[in-house]
């Protein structure tokens, strides 16, 4: 049963209350479970607030070095887990404060001075993401050039290329692992281009209508690496859109890593067999001794629901929220929190797996051998030599129809069979119907050749290396 008994102490806003917080209210209230992981990010901008204060004479110096002195202590008994952290004093900021006033005595009120929880919880939760931001483009990097390696390994290997599920063309297994890198690419430049509106400094406009006093803005920005502070007051304290940005950049992310896991789930069935995970990344049946089974990309793809599920709940968080700030703003938190966790996981689990894949060439060769993927080069073939192309198109389908009824591949139909739907079949149209020839003929930029191949992840290699 809930203590009904109302808490009258250790509220640092109590002055205008005659009357303690319900015990249940407090702990619904209270965030301090999930937001202390802000700690770090709050004391630096406490550190930057205080020399602020300093520079404007609103603070002497001594006072200001017994702050930030009394700041970085309590940083490293956080760190060390030797802080008592308390639910009565509801949030990170004030945990810090009061703990900081009974080490070093009244000097530690007057850190509060000019700035609001508004604006510190909102600066807070920049520098946090900002970090995160940095972390999350940095796993992506490694993610890509772990498939630029692979990339490079397999640039001949074969393998069909499918639409619709179906097999469609050959291409080579490096080139399919470049187009993996590619969404990867435009991931993290949505990263650094989100990264432009994050970083922006909140910190001075207090509550919600700036302050009194004479704080300079621009020097608490430029000390926390903000490039400039937030214009308004009321929508500094107030903006959300950057978490929801974020999100979203996030579940563009998972969404391209969830079809990367689909394709390994598939890859690695006995119906395809194109790959194997080694066992360190893979679990078994509690009843079928023979499984083995890709768990870490089918964990990766269910976990894309998680993050875009966060993205639709910080949306309708925000969607009706009057302006300035509203105790709604405190569920930010653990969907950004948990949303930041799940995609740096998941680009670690990928950045381990794929280093490890393993590519059955045989049966990938085998593979795109069926299904007739060199239709559409035998097509080329005939426009080539003067056929329309929308008549050369039903020659072929009449050369697959016959090919199937006889069990063949195209490259088996026999020449004078190939001669009695066109005349301008010639023995030379064999080795174009081979998968090394159809791949090798597309050779030009962004195709399957393997010589284009390297030359793309060349200059993948070059690119990131000037990020």
């Amino acid at each position: 049963m809930e203590n009904k008994e109302p808490q009258k102490k250790g509220k640092i806003w109590g002055g205008r209350f005659s009357e303690g917080t319900d015990a249940f209210v407090e702990r619904f209230t209270a965030s301090i479970s999930f937001d202390k992981r802000l700690y770090q990010y709050d004391i630096v901008g406490s550190i930057a607030h205080a020399k602020m204060l300093a520079k404007a004479g609103i603070i002497t110096e001594e006072e200001k070095l017994k702050i930030i002195e009394g700041l970085e202590d309590i940083a490293k008994k956080i760190a060390n887990d030797e802080f008592d952290w308390s639910v009565k004093l509801e949030d990170i900021h004030m945990n810090i404060e009061a703990a900081l006033t009974e080490k070093i005595g009244e000097i530690g009120k007057k850190l509060h001075t000019a700035r609001s929880r508004n604006d510190q919880v909102a600066t807070d939760i920049r520098l946090y993401t900002r970090d995160q931001i940095d972390q999350v483009s940095n796993l992506i990097t490694d993610v890509q050039k772990c498939l630029l390696d692979l990339a490079e390994k397999e640039v001949d290997t074969i393998i069909p290329g499918f639409t619709h599920l179906q097999v469609a063309q050959p291409i080579t297994f490096g080139h399919h692992m470049m187009a993996w890198f590619e969404m990867l690419d435009r991931d993290f430049e949505r990263f650094q281009d989100c990264r432009k509106r994050v970083n922006l400094s909140p910190l001075g406009s207090a509550a919600l209508a700036g302050t009194t006093f004479p704080v300079d803005r621009q020097y608490t920005s430029d000390l926390l690496g903000f490039d400039s502070p937030i214009p308004n007051s009321l929508d500094a304290v107030s903006d959300r859109d950057f978490i929801i940005e974020i999100a979203a950049v996030s579940s563009l992310l998972m969404t391209h890593l969830s079809r990367f896991s689909e394709e390994i789930v598939l890859w690695t069935s006995a119906q395809f067999n194109f790959i194997e995970l080694p066992d360190e990344v893979c679990t078994g049946s509690s009843i079928m001794p023979q499984k083995k089974n890709p768990d870490v990309p089918e964990l990766v793809r269910g976990k894309s629901g998680r993050v875009i599920g966060h993205l639709v709940s910080l949306i309708t968080l925000m969607k009706s929220q009057p302006l300035a700030y509203n105790k709604d703003n405190q569920e930010d938190k653990e969907p950004l929190f948990d949303l930041i966790e799940t995609i740096k996981d998941c680009l670690y689990a990928y950045k381990k797996l794929i280093p490890k894949m393993k590519c059955n060439k045989t049966i990938m060769r085998l593979s795109a051998a069926q299904g007739f993927a060199t239709a559409t080069d035998l097509a080329d073939y005939l426009v080539k030599k003067g056929t329309p192309f929308r008549d050369a198109h039903e020659i072929v389908g009449k050369v697959v129809s016959l090919a199937i009824q006889e069990g063949l591949d195209l490259v088996e139909v026999p020449l004078d069979k190939l001669t009695k739907f066109s005349p301008l079949i010639e023995n030379d149209v064999f080795s174009i119907l081979s998968l090394e020839g159809s791949v090798n003929a597309r050779s030009h930029f962004g195709g399957t050749a393997p010589n284009q191949v390297l030359n793309a992840v060349q200059t993948a290699r070059s690119n990131l290396e000037i990020r």
